[in-house]
């Protein structure tokens, strides 16, 4: 099967406990796969564009591990998309319909340092979520998949002045490196993301499985580059390799002089800052209840989840 396009197949069968049989087709498409060869303990980092993408920072991560892969999966959109929250892009020229790009969400393959990665990374699906997680999970033993790694990005009450904090989730304890914890303490609920579904899906599959989740100042608005060096940074200590883009470090040092410069024109602001860097630097970490409250914010701002791309 090595080397030969493949494509799979949704089973539609009914819930325990279902009076009404399925009102989909037996089976359709569902990804098509051309699995590369010697594929050796690979891992898997996985990012969506959702709410759980805060600044940009878990995509644009995705973005650049997988830059020069292979297609290795390519999901069926149709399937897996609403178009009028994710409509695609229309390109017209000189008033002529001239292209569509639709939203799409693969899985890549490249080697960095030495071992296998696979990206899995695109638009979140909006349907079908418990489905596409066990597809997610057959993909994962079918590719023999070592570790998966979860990438994302919260909006928190921290400062731009200090280096980007990153919570971690892991299956088992010794997974997350670097000075990472798993975190917030206590219970937490939030709205879950498709992200946290496939997780928990493979940790329940028994793979190895953690999650590196940046936080981002609450008042950015915008692409934030730091976070995205953040989370490239928990994935090299997994590769032992530098995977940091120079030109994503000068945009992170760029925008940080220009907030700098914008929090000392705004008495208001520049307090605000100063009081969170004091919480920083006290060390405490965001309670639950802190947590979810900017995260409702975050939402609020987005127009509910922020989905609608037009």
């Amino acid at each position: 099967m090595q080397g030969t396009p493949r494509v799979g197949r949704l089973r539609h069968a009914p819930r325990l406990g279902s009076r009404r049989p399925s009102a989909y087709p037996s089976t359709v498409t569902r990804y098509r796969i051309d699995r590369p060869p010697d594929l050796d303990a690979p891992i898997l980092v996985a990012a969506f564009d959702s709410w759980i993408d805060a600044g940009d920072a878990s995509s644009n991560a995705a973005a650049q591990l997988a830059a020069g892969g292979t297609t290795v999966v390519e999901f069926d959109g149709d399937a897996l998309f609403d178009y009028r929250a994710r409509r695609p892009t229309l390109r017209i020229v000189d008033g002529q319909l001239a292209e569509l790009t639709w939203p799409e969400l693969l899985l890549r393959h490249r080697r960095v340092a030495g071992r296998d990665l696979l990206v899995l990374a695109g638009a979140e699906p909006d349907f079908r979520w418990r489905e596409f997680a066990a597809d997610v999970v057959d993909l994962v033993r079918e590719l023999d998949v070592a570790l998966w790694i979860s990438l994302g990005a919260i909006p928190a009450a921290v400062p731009h002045t200090r280096s980007v904090n990153v919570l971690g989730s892991t299956s088992r304890p010794g997974l997350l490196l670097g000075d990472v914890q798993p975190g917030p303490s206590g219970t937490l609920r939030v709205p879950s993301a498709a992200i946290s579904v496939l997780e928990s899906s493979v940790a329940a599959a028994g793979v190895p499985a953690c999650g590196y989740y940046a936080q981002v100042p609450h008042y950015i608005s915008g692409p934030y580059p730091a976070a995205t060096v953040a989370l490239l940074d928990a994935v090299g200590r997994h590769l032992d390799a530098d995977l940091r883009d120079d030109a994503l470090v000068e945009e992170a040092r760029q925008l940080r002089e220009r907030l700098d410069a914008a929090t000392t024109l705004e008495e208001t602001t520049r307090t605000y800052v100063e009081r969170l860097e004091a919480m920083v630097d006290e060390e405490r970490m965001p309670s639950g209840d802190d947590l979810i409250s900017e995260i409702e914010q975050f939402l609020r701002d987005r127009g509910g989840e922020g989905r609608e791309r037009t």
